[in-house]
C-alpha cells in the first residue's frame, strides 16, 4: 500500500470543485437523458442519488454516527418538481463542504470504508463526485477528463478500499488467484500499482518512476484514463489505453472489481 499524500483540506477543496463541475454540466444537460454508463439511470436519477450520497455523508459527519445511518434516519428529503433538482443539488453539496471543513478530520464517524474517521468522507465524497460527474458527461457525449494527481489519489482511495467494498459488492471476493499481478500504469505520472491476487487475499502497492517488477497483464494511459477504467468507465479495448499480458486476467479484474 501507500500513504495517503493528501489532507482533509485537500479533498475538501478538490470535492469543491468537482461539485462546481458537475452542477455546471447539470445545467445544460435533459434530465430525462440517459446515463449509458449507469445503465437504467436518467439524468435526473443520476443528479438525485449523488444529492442523495452528499446529504448522506454530510448527515453521518454532522452527527459523528457511530454506525450507519439511513437516509431516512438522517432526515434525507428529495426534489418533487423537475425543476427543483439542480438548487436541490447545490444546496446539498455546499451543506456537505460545510460540515467537511467545521469537523475534526480525526475525529471518529462511521465509515464503509478502511478510515473510521471524517477524512474518510472527505476523501470519499471526492471521488464519487468525480465519477458521476464523468458520467454526467459521458450522458452529455463529452470526452471526461480527471486531473493527473487527483486521479492518482483516487486509484489510491479506491483500491485501499476495495476489499472492504465487499459487504456491498460480494464479488469483490472473487478476486483471487496465485500470485498473478496487475498493473496500472500512469504513463503521464509515471506511477505503477501493482495489484496482487493471493488465494485468500489481495494487496496492493504504488510504484514511482523508475519501477521494473514484472506484471502478467498491464493497462496502461494517462491517469485519468487509467482512474477511470478501474471504475468502469472505459472498457477493456478502449483505443485511449494500452492493454498487454494475459487477457483472462484482465477480465477477471473487470468482472469482479466493480463497486
Amino acid at each position: 500500500m501507500t500513504g495517503r499524500p493528501w489532507d482533509h483540506l485537500r479533498h475538501c477543496d478538490a470535492l469543491e470543485r468537482e461539485a462546481a463541475a458537475f452542477a455546471d454540466v447539470a445545467a445544460g444537460a435533459g434530465l430525462d437523458e440517459p446515463v449509458p454508463s449507469c445503465p437504467g439511470w436518467s439524468v435526473a436519477e443520476l443528479v438525485r442519488h449523488l444529492g442523495a450520497m452528499h446529504r448522506w455523508a454530510g448527515g453521518t459527519v454532522r452527527v459523528g454516527a457511530p454506525r450507519r445511518l439511513s437516509l431516512r434516519e438522517l432526515g434525507v428529503s428529495f426534489p418533487v418538481v423537475p425543476g427543483d433538482h439542480l438548487p436541490w443539488f447545490g444546496e446539498g453539496a455546499q451543506r456537505l463542504l460545510e460540515v467537511l471543513r467545521a469537523a475534526e478530520p480525526d475525529g471518529p464517524v462511521w465509515a464503509w470504508g478502511v478510515d473510521q474517521h471524517v477524512r474518510f468522507w472527505s476523501r470519499r465524497m471526492l471521488f464519487e463526485t468525480a465519477v458521476h460527474r464523468a458520467d454526467l458527461e459521458i450522458a452529455c457525449g463529452r470526452t471526461p477528463a480527471v486531473a493527473p494527481e487527483t486521479a492518482a489519489e483516487g486509484m489510491d482511495e479506491l483500491l485501499e478500499n476495495l476489499e472492504k467494498a465487499a459487504a456491498f459488492a460480494p464479488k469483490v471476493e472473487n478476486l483471487r488467484g496465485d500470485g498473478e499481478v496487475l498493473a496500472f500504469e500512469a504513463a503521464d505520472l509515471g506511477d505503477r500499482w501493482l495489484f496482487r491476487l493471493h488465494p485468500d487475499r489481495f494487496e496492493w502497492t504504488r510504484r514511482g518512476p523508475g519501477s521494473d517488477e514484472s506484471a502478467d497483464a498491464t493497462v496502461r494511459g494517462d491517469a485519468s484514463d487509467v482512474f477511470l477504467f478501474l471504475w468502469g468507465r472505459r472498457k477493456l479495448g478502449d483505443p485511449v489505453l494500452e492493454f498487454s499480458g494475459n487477457d483472462d486476467l484482465l477480465v477477471h479484474w473487470v468482472e469482479n472489481s466493480a463497486i
